[in-house]
């Protein structure tokens, strides 16, 4: 029967996983970036949403500032909602057609 060197067995089995642990790193690190990215867009947000008020403050009308391109954060959050909204419920209509064809 063949001996089993012990030691470079452990080796081999620590180098598989070392690998592994750095893949996940690299994955935690990623996610980890991710919500720091939506932490500066939510804080960035919220500053344009203060910028807009006082610039309405101001006297500058919503009609105005829509003019110059600097429409409402929230208006343009409302079309893109809605923009979703329609496109999602035209998937799903189109996949219930297809599901009703099978």
């Amino acid at each position: 029967m063949a001996t089993i060197d012990i030691e470079r067995t452990r080796n081999q089995a620590k180098a598989l996983l070392d690998s592994r642990i750095e893949s996940v790193t690299d994955l935690v690190k990623t996610r980890q970036r991710i919500a720091d990215l939506r932490e500066q867009l939510a804080e960035a947000e919220r500053e344009d949403k203060r910028a807009y008020v006082r610039a309405t403050k101001d006297g500058w009308s919503p009609e105005e500032l829509k003019k110059l391109g600097l429409e409402s954060a929230a208006a343009g959050r409302r079309r893109k909602n809605a923009a979703r909204t329609t496109a999602a419920a035209s998937d799903a209509a189109s996949g219930s057609e297809v599901s009703d064809e099978q």
